[in-house]
Formats: structure tokens, sequence, C-alpha cells
């Protein structure tokens, strides 16, 4: 009778097997998860997480018997992981807004405060579009028409209308970028390119 050869720690047979173990106990390790977190794609993710671990530190199981326990300590950690980083996420996005308050800069300017510091070469690129590009971003973009009452009264669909928009959207771009150059790559905020 042949005796069975032992695996060496670490050979892919060991590695199979503990991939095996891991695979048929799924449903028990995200019953876990979700106990302690609500998102089920989070819950997946963790999970995903916590595998990819498995897989990089099995070299420290030391037998088969010791997979599950030694794997819930691996998910408890990345829980933890998952909660600390969380945590610093709220309190980093807690001191931007502190301070965005101190700075000044949590005011959201209003849409004539915008509308004032726009390029002042705009009309003077809209005048040199075709007229039909010049007459839809006159209605759409500047009076706030509805691309579907435009559409309507141009006789075309609203699909249409809004690749008509785009290709004026476009035309308008490449003018303001012959006439502003780099003051329009920035959005033509507080251009100062005609106070010469």
């Amino acid at each position: 009778m042949a005796m069975r050869k032992k695996e060496q720690p670490g050979s892919s047979s060991d590695a199979d097997s503990v991939i095996h173990r891991l695979t048929e106990n799924r449903p028990l390790f995200e019953s876990f998860l979700r106990r302690r977190v609500e998102d089920d794609f989070i819950v997946q993710d963790l999970l995903q997480q916590s595998l990819v671990k498995a897989i990089q530190q099995q070299h420290s199981l030391n037998n088969e018997e010791s997979v599950v326990p030694w794997f819930y300590r691996i998910l408890r950690n990345t829980v933890i992981d998952y909660y600390r980083s969380k945590a610093s996420e709220k309190a980093r996005r807690s001191d931007l807004v502190e301070q965005a308050k101190v700075l000044g800069d949590d005011h959201v300017p209003s849409l004539d405060e915008i509308r004032a510091s726009v390029c002042r070469c705009l009309d003077d690129a809209i005048l040199v579009l075709r007229p039909a590009y010049s007459d839809l971003i006159r209605r759409i973009d500047l009076a706030g028409e509805a691309v579907s009452v435009v559409a309507k009264d141009l006789q075309i669909t609203p699909n249409n209308a809004t690749v008509r928009l785009h290709r004026a959207r476009q035309a308008l771009r490449q003018s303001l970028e012959r006439s502003c150059g780099v003051c329009s790559t920035h959005g033509c905020l507080n251009c100062t390119c005609k106070e010469a």
C-alpha cells in the first residue's frame, strides 16, 4: 500500500483546499457581513477584499481545520478597516466644510453674479456663428427655453435639436478660443481679455 505524500504548506493543493473551504462557506460569511453592514454592494465588496487578503495570507494558516475561524478574523478586520475609513472620510469632509465656511468659500453664487462675470466676448463670439447655431445658443442656453419647445418651433425632433445644440456649443467654444485664447479654457469666468 503506497503512502500518500504529505503536501508542503503553501502548495497548490493547500491553496485549492483553502479556496474550496471559503467558497463553500460564502453564504455564512455574507450573513456575517450583512449583520454589520447594511448596503449589499458594500457587503460584496468587503467579502471580495477579504477573500483577496485570505489568498495573499494563506501561508499564515496552520491547518485546514482552522480556515473558517481564520477567515472570520480577516472579515472582522476588514469591517473594522471599513468603518475606520468611513469615519476618517467623514472627519475630512467636516474639516473641509468648516474651512470653506471660515474662508467664505461655502457661498454659492447666484445666477446674476455668475452672468456678470461671464466673458464679455461671448456676444461677439455668438455673432460670428451660423445663424441657426447662434439662435439655438441664445434660446436654449441663454434664455433657458426647453429643447423640446425649440425643436417643435423649428419643426425638428428633440434629438435633432440636441445634436444641433451640441454642434453649436462646439462652434462657440472654438470661436471663444480664437478670440480669447487661454481665458476661454478656464470657463470664461472673470474674463480679463477686453480690459486692456
